[in-house]
């Protein structure tokens, strides 16, 4: 077998400093690239949602960084352990999803890893190809791996213990899941966030059970989302999609407060770490303008997961939008057809000419036109004041709509509605 390019000193500090929680152990994982082994370089992901987000970026781009080393990353979609949930920093049980709703995610995602991973160095691979023949007999062999008391050592299961909250004997079956996945694609490193240390650990003791050597565990930190204070999710609403048009991820950018930056700039960028310190000392000292920082910021993202003209294009039309006040020349997120209008209300051409307009309730408008992850957020956002209608706040649950609106959602985001006399595309 072919080796992998051995690192330079510089390299190796980036792979194992830069944007790096914890490796364990790290003197193992050193080694095996200094001695040019070939790493199959595990991460898996649950498609609850049919996005990947700036937040799964953070470990995709370590495993980029040794794919140009000749290192395989190994994909796993969790189309069994998405139905249970991660239960991984939960206090409470999460509600299971059904098999159609992990099918249509997995294929919603797949394309959205090749914005950062080279696609000639990665396998995606399926938890159902081993896991559809598992038998009940192969299940309690592998659950007999493990005691409940170890399970209890993740701190999420021994809080809800302690506090006598519910723990489902499925929440305990997913890091033996997760586990087995390491077995199952003979993982050498295995790579998370700090939250799935647990998981990641008991692949690693797994392993040997079944004539493996064990993996390493390479954790990252965990990025924060939109709202400064929790970890980017999609269930919260506060994330922003690697595949999100290059205006609307700019302009999310541009939300974030203002102590994010630097983190953002160290996992999400290949700014030189000097430049970074320096961009650190010049914001401690008011030397820089957080607003020019932020602009710059918001360029390196758009540029990584687009191209260097989507990124000026994204910056001239938030100068022009937000500087001057001003209303975007076209709306590139979402115009939504006024036919699809009709159809979301229910009505009739008929009916809207009656009615002098469209009724339809504003947090499904705002779902139907990918503003909101749910219902709940879409409500949320509106209950703070957060969506206009033609510059107008709206914070009722239903808006009469005639054609030609135009919906702003934040501070930075717009969509649009057809005119009634604009034929459907």
């Amino acid at each position: 077998m072919a080796k992998a390019r051995t690192p330079t000193d510089d390299e190796l500090r980036r792979i194992t400093r830069r944007g790096v929680a914890e490796i364990i152990p790290e003197a193992e994982f050193v080694e095996a690239l200094r001695a040019g082994r070939r790493l199959r370089l595990k991460i898996g992901f649950d498609p609850t949602r049919p996005v990947i987000t700036l937040g799964w970026a953070v470990p995709l781009r370590k495993l980029r960084q040794l794919q140009e080393m000749g290192h395989t990353a190994v994909v796993i979609i969790g189309d069994w352990t998405a139905r249970i949930g991660d239960p991984s920093g939960e206090s409470q049980t999460r509600p299971m999803l059904s098999t159609e709703e992990v099918k249509a995610n997995s294929e919603a995602i797949l394309h959205q890893f090749f914005k950062v991973l080279d696609e000639r160095r990665t396998e995606i691979r399926r938890q159902s190809e081993w896991f559809d023949p598992f038998t009940l007999a192969d299940l309690v062999r592998l659950a007999s791996r493990f005691t409940v008391a170890q399970m209890l050592q993740r701190e999420d299961f021994a809080q809800r213990f302690e506090a006598h909250r519910p723990i489902g004997i499925h929440e305990i079956i997913y890091p033996l899941l997760q586990a087995y996945d390491s077995v199952a694609v003979e993982a050498d490193v295995e790579f998370g966030g700090t939250d799935q240390k647990f998981n990641i650990l008991v692949g690693r003791e797994l392993q040997p059970h079944f004539g493996q050597r064990a993996q390493a565990v390479f954790l990252v930190p965990l990025l924060v989302g939109l709202d400064g204070k929790q970890k980017m999710s999609q269930s919260l609403g506060n994330y922003v999609g690697i595949d999100a048009p290059p205006h609307d991820m700019y302009g999310k950018t541009m939300s974030l407060p203002d102590d994010l930056m630097l983190q953002y700039f160290e996992l999400l960028t290949d700014v030189p770490d000097e430049e970074v310190a320096d961009i650190r000392e010049a914001l401690e000292k008011r030397r820089a303008n957080p607003m020019d920082v932020k602009m710059r910021l918001a360029r390196e993202i758009v540029a990584q997961f687009h191209s260097e003209t989507a990124a000026q294009e994204a910056e001239a039309e938030f100068v022009r939008t937000f500087r001057r006040r001003e209303l975007p020349e076209e709306l590139p997120w979402n115009v939504l057809p006024f036919a699809d209008l009709l159809l979301t209300a229910g009505i009739s051409p008929e009916e809207y000419v009656r009615r002098k307009g469209v009724p339809v309730k504003l947090a499904s408008l705002l779902m139907h036109a990918g503003m909101a992850p749910s219902l709940s957020e879409a409500r949320r956002l509106i209950q703070q004041g957060a969506v206009e209608v033609d510059g107008q706040v709206k914070t009722g649950l239903m808006v009469n709509l005639k054609g030609g609106e135009t919906i702003r959602v934040g501070k930075h985001r717009f969509f649009g509605i057809g005119r009634p006399d604009k034929r459907r595309d």
